[in-house]
């Protein structure tokens, strides 16, 4: 079995040109800002990428960079003034932030309205409850992934590996939500392989490179990799070993160009979704 290879980057370019059409009919031009904190390179260049996005769909972005030392309270100060700025819709801190910086209390400070990333806990709990929310990006982009390729998650055994705030936990109750039967795994789980055999849809997100070989995979299910980590020589892999994994599924999505497109291009629809609800509520 060779499996169907979902192209992310097809679908996120298709999902920007929509996106682009809809800003365009709007009265108004949507505002992102992010702010980044120290010039961390990875950072760097993911920052560089959502403002080149914004800008060719039409969002107003704008960065703002502080340096690696600011003081927490400094940092504070500039969130409180992004949620009071009328021409911003969207707020996104960029994420990790130095050690002395609590990155919960900058989170917690964002504007709910305005979390585009989905990490205030407003949102969180919003989308527990199955209640509208801003949602986080990657998990977002996993389930327009899923139905780019058909895969329907009613009904079928969905497994989650990894647990985190930002992609485990937020996925886990979109398949939730979605009529999947979902499982999720960790690093305290006893023999993930068999969990993962036992699954029709895989989502690897546990940060481990190339963890997921391919005897963990059922044949013919679908597996999606959010995994990015780069070898010693500087190749990026996912969480999921690709040859072994592809020969045995379904579906797959590959790394790079798989979900990281799609979590850009969900960000701009967030952005989007930011813009109209609060000048629907401003009425």
């Amino acid at each position: 079995m060779t499996a169907l290879v979902i192209d992310g980057r097809a679908v996120a370019t298709a999902m920007r040109e929509a996106l682009a059409a809809r800003i365009a009919a709007l009265p108004f031009r949507p505002g992102l800002a992010v702010v980044q904190v120290g010039n961390d390179p990875a950072s760097a260049v993911y920052v560089r990428t959502k403002d080149r996005a914004a800008e060719a769909a039409g969002i107003a972005a704008t960065t703002i960079r502080l340096p690696a030392d600011v003081k927490e309270a400094a940092l504070l100060a500039e969130v409180a003034r992004l949620n009071a700025d009328p021409a911003i819709d969207g707020i996104l801190v960029q994420l990790p932030l130095p050690p002395d910086v609590r990155a919960q209390a900058v989170i917690d400070l964002i504007d709910p309205a305005k979390d585009v990333d989905g990490f205030h806990p407003h949102n969180v709990g919003l989308l527990a409850s199955g209640r509208p929310a801003m949602i986080p990006c990657t998990p977002v982009g996993v389930m327009k992934l899923l139905k780019a390729a058909n895969v329907a998650p009613s009904g079928r055994r969905a497994l989650v590996l990894g647990r985190s705030a930002i992609v485990g936990r937020p996925l886990a109750a979109l398949l939730l939500a979605a009529d999947a039967t979902v499982t999720v795994v960790h690093s305290r789980t006893r023999d993930l392989p068999a969990e993962c055999r036992r699954a029709e849809i895989v989502v690897a997100a546990i940060g481990r490179a190339e963890m997921v070989r391919g005897d963990w995979i059922a044949p013919g299910a679908t597996v999606i990799d959010v995994g990015i980590n780069r070898l010693a020589h500087g190749r990026l892999v996912g969480d999921v070993a690709f040859a072994e994994c592809a020969a045995v599924a379904g579906v797959i999505t590959k790394v790079p160009g798989g979900v990281g497109p799609m979590t850009i291009a969900c960000l701009l629809e967030n952005t989007v979704t930011a813009a109209l609800r609060r000048r629907e509520g401003q009425k």
